[in-house]
């Protein structure tokens, strides 16, 4: 499965770093995402979602809600099946849109999802 992490970081401590190096582990194509960092652990981060050129199933988010209502038409555009809005990124005018054009917003957080076999379904 194709994921795009949008806020990853390149600090242990931070969930989104976590979530990045769990979702590899766990055999996914991983897509981190930040403006400012270049690399995680060897891995190409992108500056958007815009600059990934495969197709992405799977969205998860970590940056706040006005960080993610600016990217709203970037997010639209790559058409993801799905996009999870992990504790603190929740989103209720960006889940409406997503909703309208057919992709699901998740609450959940992408870490309990990997660790409980729930991120696939």
């Amino acid at each position: 499965m194709n994921v795009a992490v949008v806020g990853a970081s390149n600090k242990p401590d931070r969930y989104s770093y976590q979530a990045v190096m769990l979702l590899k582990e766990k055999g996914h194509q991983v897509y981190p995402v930040h403006p400012r960092i270049k690399d995680i652990e060897g891995m190409a981060v992108y500056p958007s979602v815009n600059d990934i050129k495969d197709s992405i199933d799977t969205i998860s988010m970590y940056v706040a809600a006005d960080v993610s209502i600016a990217m709203a038409d970037d997010l639209l555009a790559k058409h993801p099946r799905r996009i999870i809005f992990n504790p603190g990124a929740e989103n209720l005018p960006l889940e409406e849109q997503l909703r309208l054009k057919g992709i699901q917003p998740i609450n959940a957080c992408t870490l309990v999802m990997l660790r409980t076999n729930q991120f696939d379904k």
